[in-house]
């Protein structure tokens, strides 16, 4: 009998000890002033069983309130991603020159470019090798991020690529070295059409895109097709700098920010006086749509391809005490007659649309100018 009540009092204190523990934990997470998101850190730290990474709890808490803003250009990064964006906006990167397309076979990465001048160039890497294995480790069913981010390293420092080539296996020890990226570049087509391919609009855009339009010109060019397809944006400094050389005196571009300040820029009266088309689709983003727009505004150019994006607000990164940063929607943009593209983007003069594999071509810039049906009608536009 005294075992029976003995036990009954071990199972109550036992519960006595859990509920009690439980109103601690719940007491001091409701303390005053507390936000709901305190009161969880709270739980957290004082209650849960198992370790806790802080770092990770603080990146997955500021990510899911960026999210929750339903913004899709506003985004949170951690340190080590905004060191990316930041490489990425300067259009340099430390690597090894290799430009990668996956295989649907997942055996490897096909190397379809290898930059001009770079490491990979120097120690006989070849476009159309078929890289299988970094160091000692395999890249068989590897993401091309994944294996970007092994590539990828300290400037100065060397890293081993195995590829395949007709069969046989060749590995190479290559070393990381800072690359600049190629912005804009132009090509003299035939009867006079100068092709001027923008990347994005970040930095050494305005300075390479004008170099680019002067040589043609000064190569007899006689007309000017520009291409902003897949171009993703960039920095509105550098866009109103190429519209301020193109177009004539005016207001080229127009933002107001979240306080309401509103900014207007203008161009000089020195413009470029030829006929000029514009290129774009789905995935011409931001400086790209209003590069098109601006110059559409202006009767200087006529638009061809696919219907732009829409994206109209723009961003600023804002760095954090620990190295990360969000980027944050802060104002909208408006075209040089106070239209807004976003959520509506910009429908070209002349729509072709394109097949699924068309697009893939053009994207990988695998496409000859006289196979390109957006060229040829952006070409045939001008001519008539």
């Amino acid at each position: 009998m005294k075992e029976k009540v003995w036990k009954v009092l071990s199972y109550v204190l036992v519960a006595l000890v859990a509920a009690c523990t439980t109103i601690v934990c719940f007491l001091f997470a409701q303390r005053a002033n507390a936000t709901k998101l305190d009161e969880v850190q709270a739980l957290l730290k004082e209650c849960y069983i198992g370790e806790i990474n802080q770092g990770a709890l603080e990146d997955a808490a500021a990510a899911a309130m960026i999210q929750s803003l339903g913004d899709e250009w506003s985004y949170y990064m951690t340190a080590e991603q905004y060191q990316q964006y930041l490489e990425t906006a300067s259009n340099s990167y430390v690597g090894v020159g290799v430009t990668v397309q996956a295989r649907e076979d997942q055996q490897g990465l096909d190397i379809i470019e290898v930059t001009k001048g770079s490491s990979a160039a120097e120690v006989g890497i070849q476009t159309g090798d078929r890289l299988i294995q970094i160091g000692d480790t395999s890249i068989a069913d590897m993401s091309i991020n994944d294996v970007g981010a092994m590539i990828r390293g300290e400037e100065g420092t060397t890293v081993e690529l195995t590829v395949v080539r007709e069969g046989q296996i060749f590995s190479f020890t290559v070393e990381r070295r800072r690359i600049q990226s190629v912005v804009a570049s132009g090509q003299l087509l035939e009867d006079g059409v100068g092709l001027v391919t923008i990347e994005n609009f970040d930095d050494r855009c305005a300075e390479e895109t004008i170099a680019a339009v002067n040589s043609l010109l000064s190569q007899g060019a006689n007309a000017l097709v520009f291409d902003v397809r897949n171009n993703p944006g960039g920095y509105k400094h550098e866009l109103v700098k190429v519209l301020d050389y193109l177009l004539p005196e005016g207001e080229v571009f127009r933002s107001v920010d979240y306080t309401g300040k509103e900014e207007i820029d203008r161009s000089d009266a020195s413009c470029v006086e030829i006929p000029m088309a514009v290129l774009v689709n789905l995935h011409s983003y931001s400086a790209a749509e209003f590069f098109a727009a601006a110059l559409d505004d202006y009767d200087a150019a006529i638009v061809v391809g696919e219907k732009t994006y829409g994206k109209g607000y723009f961003q600023s990164a804002f760095r954090l005490s620990d190295g990360s940063a969000v980027n944050l929607s802060i104002g909208k943009y408006y075209t040089p007659k106070g239209k807004s593209l976003a959520g509506v983007g910009l429908t070209p003069d002349v729509e072709i649309p394109v097949d699924k594999e068309t697009e893939a071509a053009i994207y990988m810039g695998q496409l000859e100018p006289e196979e390109d049906p957006q060229l040829q009608a952006a070409i045939k536009a001008l001519n008539g």
